[in-house]
């Protein structure tokens, strides 16, 4: 037998187990990201409905659901940041309805343009994330508390200035503004509104700030280990007021668009949103507690929800039952998450 046989027969039994590890490292790679699960739970959904009610794929059911969804998953968005540098806003579903309401009456007072209008409202949603911002930074209030305080305080601020009743504003919303965030797009018969674009570019840009920047890493450390960030020279008081502002701004965004998209705002616009949005974040993988988040779960856990919201009214069920599921999906997610760390599923990540 010639030499050359014979190391090419060494050469294929050491490809063997070399070749299998390499196969069972990818495997545990992927059963450890995080959006592996609330993706085969998306799917698994998707599936049972496709089965149990074929009239959810319908072209008109499948565009209101993609209609919807980029409103919360905007909010969700700066949630995911948030809640990764370990705080949360319970404010943002009141600074929803408390945004658009404003915009309509200034519209509608004729006190001011919808573009001036506009601008006012993202400053007036600023303002409130800097508040929030301060309080838990400077005075180490919880945020929980901080924004509970803010939560009831804008909501009643609208309901006050609006007198509780909704505004209309059909034929003034015909702007360029209504065109560049709600304007329709027709893929055959499913129709896209504008706002999905919105959404995706903003996920986009927040992904790669999030994995690919310093800042991103300072998110993360501020939430993993706020002590430790501080001693590396990481301004963890600055991160989380940024992430105030910017999580309470994307709200009034997501207003506004919702606003435009039904040519209506109602005061008490995003009840519970707060909620329905954290439950979004954390059921696409990001920690509750901190120190880790992900902007593809996060995606997916709107898109699931979003999906179950619609999907149990084809299926029969009564749509209060709706938070049950919520509650049930996310002790799965979290007992998932607790079982994949214990079995060290997510080492070295």
């Amino acid at each position: 037998m010639s030499d050359a046989s014979n190391i090419q027969k060494v050469a294929s039994v050491m490809d063997g187990p070399t070749k299998e590890s390499y196969f069972n490292r990818r495997v545990r790679q992927l059963l450890s990201t995080r959006e592996f699960g609330p993706f085969v739970v998306l799917v698994v959904q998707l599936a049972i409905f496709s089965i149990w009610a074929p009239a959810f794929y319908s072209d008109l059911n499948i565009s209101n659901m993609l209609n919807f969804v980029p409103e919360l998953g905007i909010i969700a968005l700066g949630m995911t940041l948030l809640l990764t540098a370990g705080e949360f806003d319970l404010s943002v579903g009141s600074v929803f309805g408390f945004t658009q309401a404003l915009m309509f009456m200034l519209v509608l007072d004729n006190t001011v343009s919808m573009e001036v209008a506009f601008v006012i409202v993202m400053l007036l949603a600023a303002l409130n994330g800097l508040i929030i911002g301060l309080l838990v930074t400077k005075l180490r209030i919880s945020s929980f508390l901080v924004t509970l305080a803010m939560m009831l305080i804008v909501r009643g601020l609208g309901i006050y200035i609006s007198d509780g009743f909704s505004l209309s504003l059909f034929g003034e919303t015909d702007s360029w503004m209504r065109d560049v965030l709600v304007h329709k797009f027709h893929i055959g018969n499913i129709v896209i509104i504008a706002s999905m674009f919105w959404w995706l570019g903003l996920a986009a840009v927040m992904h790669f700030v999030l994995n690919e920047t310093d800042y991103g890493n300072w998110i993360m450390a501020t939430g993993g280990n706020a002590q430790s960030a501080k001693a590396r020279g990481t301004n963890t008081d600055r991160v989380k007021i940024v992430l105030f502002i910017l999580t309470s701004v994307l709200a009034a965004f997501a207003s506004v668009i919702s606003a435009f998209r039904i040519s209506q705002a109602a005061p008490i616009a995003g009840n519970q949103y707060e909620l329905e949005v954290i439950a979004m974040v954390v059921i696409g993988g990001t920690l509750l507690q901190g120190g880790r988040g992900t902007i593809v779960g996060t995606i997916i856990g709107a898109l699931l929800l979003r999906s179950m919201r619609n999907g149990i009214n084809f299926v029969g069920i009564p749509g209060l039952a709706f938070p049950i599921f919520i509650g049930l999906i996310i002790l799965l997610m979290l007992t998932g998450q607790a079982l994949f760390e214990r079995y060290s599923f997510f080492k070295g990540r």
